[in-house]
């Protein structure tokens, strides 16, 4: 019998930008149109291409659309009708709620399954590894706003920051990850207790479900995510989890295992004469508390020709683990760098100006400012997953700065 695969359909920029626009335009107006010189899209939009084009400030992206032609193409590639200042742009930013942009990010995650450019990120069948990370993009010790988040330094000064909960999916042989809709740390209105990356991680996850309800889900995350509350807060959102656990964190599951006189192993020799030895034990206590979750703990060591171990970690999960599928659980633990480095080190590295003070606003500036530069991002990574064209591109022109 022939297995018939479906055919995968290379997304444009134009399918994209209309599916952005859609949403856009959905968005409640608060000003009052008969005071307001452009719509809401359009400023929205050319601060999206700004991002998009990665230049590093308005007022440059600005001066670039004095020539006509770069003003054309604004207008034409982005459905632009009226080109804002960026006095005025940054304005109307201001004053969007962040979580207004969720929609853009679901709809282009559909658009991708849709055409079939999913299956190769199923890192076991039907699930998909969710890598999620904390990260800063705005940090200043004068310029600042309510919702900054705030350190008290030894020497008496403060410093006032911006960060984000991130989750991308991503697989450990495909090059690009799929950013999903962040969740935004930061002081609410009222609130005493300042926000942290455990309570947005605990958001993200509801709202990623909320959106995706009947995706497979393996949240992967670091030691701060391997202890029960945020176990608990995974499984109760019907998501399964591989969270780093340092031995050093968990004496009580470490003693535990010690306790065994074997525990299951397996180990190979390479090409290049490395070992690879694994461990992995099923159903033991996290913690030695009476209401403890059980989890399923594995380790990895990479050994070289000379025996020096040049790599070591460990993780728990609630997935099953086999001889069959340690290698694979390793993998996508393993996986996990990727959005520190595809993800954050690229959007601060390789050309979209991460950090770069925009404007910070008294309301959603900065953040919105993040989602934008996240979305020129996730255009790209799309181009790279699906569009021979633009792949060639960057073959000839290597870097995204350079492209």
């Amino acid at each position: 019998m022939t297995t018939h695969t479906k055919p995968k359909k290379h997304l444009s920029f134009t399918a994209l930008r209309k599916s952005f626009s859609a949403v856009l335009k959905a968005i409640p107006e608060t000003r009052d149109k008969n005071k307001s010189t452009y719509s809401q899209h359009d400023i929205v939009m050319s601060a999206f291409a700004c991002m998009y084009f990665q230049d590093p400030s308005f007022l440059a992206f600005q001066q670039r659309l004095e020539n006509k032609l770069k003003s054309s193409n604004l207008k034409t590639l982005f459905e632009v009708k009226d080109i804002p200042k960026d006095t005025q742009l940054r304005d109307v930013l201001d004053k969007i709620p962040t979580e207004n942009f969720s929609d853009v990010f679901s709809h282009m995650f559909e658009q991708l399954r849709r055409h079939h450019h999913l299956k190769e990120f199923e890192v076991i069948p039907g699930i998909y590894l969710c890598s999620v990370d904390g990260s800063q993009y705005h940090s200043s010790k004068k310029v600042s706003c309510e919702h900054c988040l705030t350190k008290q330094h030894q020497n008496g000064v403060t410093s006032y920051s911006h960060s984000v909960l991130q989750g991308a999916i991503m697989h450990p042989s495909q090059r690009q990850v799929i950013p999903m809709m962040p969740e935004i740390i930061r002081n609410e209105d009222g609130t005493k207790k300042q926000d942290c990356e455990l309570n947005a991680t605990k958001r993200f996850l509801s709202q990623l479900r909320e959106r995706h309800p009947k995706l497979g889900l393996m949240i992967c995350g670091d030691g701060l995510f391997s202890h029960q509350p945020m176990i608990e807060e995974t499984l109760k959102q019907a998501m399964h989890y591989l969270y780093v656990a340092k031995p050093d964190d968990h004496t009580y599951m470490m003693e535990w295992i010690s306790a065994y006189k074997e525990i299951p192993s397996y180990q190979y020799k390479d090409d290049k004469e490395r070992t690879h030895n694994y461990r992995w034990q099923n159903k033991i206590p996290l913690n030695g508390k009476e209401n403890t979750v059980e989890v399923n703990w594995l380790e990895y060591q990479l050994t070289n020709s000379q025996g020096k171990i040049t790599f070591q970690n460990s993780w728990v999960t609630d997935v099953n683990v086999t001889r069959d599928n340690i290698k694979t659980l390793v993998n996508a633990g393993r996986c996990r760098w990727k959005i520190e480095n595809e993800c954050f080190n690229t959007l601060k590295n390789q050309g979209y100006h991460l950090t770069h003070n925009y404007g910070h606003g008294k309301d959603y500036l900065s953040d919105n400012m993040y989602i934008l530069t996240l979305l020129a991002f996730y255009f790209h990574q799309i181009f790279e997953l699906t569009d021979k064209k633009y792949q060639a591109c960057r073959v000839t022109y290597g870097s995204k700065r350079q492209l």
